[in-house]
């Protein structure tokens, strides 16, 4: 096994579990894990409740292989598939499957991704610019960085990224990518810290932290995936499905929250929106605000940290 996977801890698991349980433990419970990763959620949940049937999907071929070994043991109770989440709609009706039970959604950038230098997913070690989930796409971090202009690189450094020097940097990988093209996260890096003021450099954490965070949101286009997900995942739950969905950043954060609250039931009777004529809610909220993981499970796994799960009932049809 990878030592990827053994290393691997699944983010607020009882958390997860406990939103998922009154479906997946119905007979026939079909789960969709639409985030596979290395497999740590799906595997504890197939123990747990042992007459679901998973359909897992990722786009990375490399964590497919690797959750395939995983969830060997649980044979045809499995399914895998390789593709963004925003195609479950494709792959559903390609299995002649109408409605699940229950969709799960880590939107964490995975153990194995992390840790493998050739990935160039962490600022941590020098690496080619690369950043693809699926090494099949065509756009790398080092396209971006020595082809965009600078108006274009300060947008993702400031929206992506949250980065509030995006312009600064943004000029200074311009200027020096004029000597030379970027190939390796070590220059990168060092150009980048070189742009942030020594006293911002001092506080927030690790300064390098936001512009990579940018640049893999563009090169996977993470946000513009999730946009078109949201809405297909909440419609292929069966009635009485439920959705859980793990978020690291206040950009992905927003999306799925304003998924959620835009079928979720107000705090009004639903006669009142009849009285109205307002359409009636479809969803009920299942976390008040988020749940974050408690400190000992951030102590033990610092990257559960910046987590926060939202999760949702489905309780009737979409007007």
């Amino acid at each position: 096994m990878h030592p990827s996977a053994v290393a691997h801890v699944p983010v607020m698991l009882a958390e997860v579990t406990e939103v998922l349980a009154p479906v997946l433990a119905q007979p026939g419970a079909v789960l969709v894990d639409a985030t596979l990763g290395l497999g740590g959620h799906s595997v504890a949940l197939l123990k747990t409740f042992p007459n679901v049937r998973l359909i897992g999907i990722d786009r990375d071929p490399k964590a497919l292989v690797i959750a395939a070994d995983r969830l060997s043991e649980f044979g045809e109770r499995v399914s895998l598939h390789q593709a963004r989440y925003d195609q479950i709609n494709d792959i559903l009706v390609g299995l002649q499957v109408d409605c699940v039970d229950g969709v799960f959604m880590d939107l964490g950038v995975s153990s194995m991704q992390l840790d493998l230098p050739d990935r160039g997913f962490a600022y941590s070690q020098d690496a080619p610019l690369d950043m693809r989930m699926n090494p099949a796409d065509v756009l790398t971090a080092a396209e971006i960085v020595n082809t965009y202009d600078v108006q274009a690189l300060a947008r993702i450094l400031r929206e992506y990224g949250e980065e509030r020097f995006a312009t600064r940097i943004a000029q200074a990988i311009v200027r020096e990518r004029g000597q030379a093209p970027f190939t390796t996260s070590s220059r990168l890096s060092d150009v980048v810290k070189q742009a942030i003021p020594a006293a911002a450099r001092r506080t927030g954490g690790n300064p390098l932290k936001r512009t990579f965070q940018g640049l893999r949101i563009e090169v996977n286009d993470e946000l513009g995936s999730l946009r078109r997900a949201m809405p297909q995942v909440l419609q292929v739950l069966c009635l009485r499905g439920r959705i859980a969905v793990l978020t690291y950043h206040s950009l992905e954060d927003r999306i799925v929250k304003q998924a959620l609250r835009l079928g979720a039931a107000p705090s009004v009777p639903a006669e009142v929106h009849r009285v109205l004529g307002a359409p009636e809610p479809w969803l009920r909220l299942l976390t008040r605000g988020g749940a974050t993981p408690g400190p000992g499970e951030v102590q033990a796994n610092p990257r559960a940290a910046s987590a926060r799960l939202r999760a949702a009932e489905r309780i009737g049809w979409a007007a």
